[in-house]
């Protein structure tokens, strides 16, 4: 299939920058595949679409203040830092800008509200796709350090005041249920579910589960190759539990529904599924599935989505996931999406949801 496929126009204030007033007052768009009807809904009314015996399975993986700002030690020039992935205790990979300006040797002295501190960051390494190799000094372990100095890594989309440490983003880009720290970008259909929701369901005879998937600075790129099969995806690292795995196949088995919560749920769950035969397989390790139409969905019968950017790799997984095994999922997915424009829906990590049933 084209790239272009899956691009569509999106008026600017449907960017939604700050989130609904409480987590669960978005709106729901609800897709039958089977009709291809399309329900509106309030969030709140998902518990409708949830039966006994349903297992709903989220990503846990907590959003950590991967934004660091510094300035050079020598000219006083400044940088900012986006921790991508730790290789050690003060060893990270990062993004930085400027980067031409970030060579190897480079040190960098990280500041605290604009005033330095005494950690400091030397550039060890440049890769391939350009970012640097941290090595921290001044500290145990950056990773201490990043409530203090870091800032909520908001998407590129989200405007905010330059080093803005908002206490609102802070609690808000996060899951209620967030647990083990390590991604850059919230999964963000998470962030609609309550304590109080969560009780709901579970009293309805809905069964709850986790996994965990850490979501990289990839998450945000769009295609650009002018073919689906060109585009190099980008790689996030994984946990799947014993006792997650043993659920998930037992209500297989038992002909329960699988209900994803999240793209990024659904990753780990198909990404370990294609390895073993169509069963779960408990472990850690890193994916790069790639899911785009036409493709079949050997665990996920049930998706809840938020909007995605256009020509990204999360709008094709869901249109793969529309009609699975065919490529009429990707009309039947932006004839729902230009419905939502029209609606008004808000769109990305802080808009409305789409229920795929």
């Amino acid at each position: 299939m084209q790239t272009a496929d899956f691009d569509f126009e999106l008026p600017p204030e449907l960017i939604a920058q700050t989130p609904a007033l409480t987590r669960d007052a978005s709106r729901l768009l609800v897709l039958h595949r089977d009709s291809g009807k399309i329900e509106h809904r309030q969030f709140r009314d998902v518990l409708e679409f949830f039966q006994p015996g349903d297992m709903l399975v989220f990503n846990n993986s907590r959003v950590i203040p991967a934004r660091l700002r510094g300035t050079n030690a020598e000219s006083g020039g400044q940088f900012e830092m986006f921790l991508l992935e730790e290789n050690a205790a003060n060893d990270w990979w990062a993004m930085m800008r400027p980067a031409k300006r970030a060579r190897v040797g480079t040190e960098i002295i990280l500041t605290d509200a604009g005033k330095p501190t005494e950690v400091r960051a030397a550039v060890m390494e440049i890769n391939e796709e350009g970012h640097r190799r941290l090595r921290f000094t001044g500290t145990e372990n950056i990773f201490d350090e990043l409530d203090r100095l870091g800032e909520v890594p908001l998407p590129p989309y989200i405007s905010r005041p330059k080093a803005s440490k908002a206490a609102a983003d802070r609690e808000r880009y996060q899951t209620v249920f967030a647990q083990p720290p390590g991604s850059v970008a919230a999964p963000t259909a998470g962030l609609h579910f309550t304590e109080s929701l969560l009780a709901e369901i579970r009293a309805r005879g809905v069964q709850i589960c986790f996994v965990t998937l850490h979501v990289g600075l990839g998450t945000f790129a769009s295609v650009k190759t002018e073919t689906l099969a060109e585009h190099k995806m980008h790689e996030e690292r994984y946990n799947l539990s014993e006792e997650t795995a043993r659920t998930i196949n037992d209500a297989r088995r038992a002909g329960r529904r699988i209900i994803a919560v999240g793209t990024t749920s659904v990753r780990v769950l198909e990404s370990v599924a294609s390895e073993h035969e169509g069963r779960l397989v408990a472990g850690s390790g890193r994916t790069r599935i790639f899911i785009f139409p036409p493709r079949d969905f050997k665990i996920v019968n049930v998706m809840l989505t938020n909007f995605h950017l256009p020509c990204s790799t999360l709008l094709m997984l869901i249109s793969a996931f529309a009609a699975p095994g065919e490529t009429r999922g990707r009309g039947m997915v932006m004839s729902a999406y230009a419905e939502a424009i029209r609606e008004r829906y808000r769109f990305f990590s802080y808009g409305d949801a789409m229920l795929i049933l």
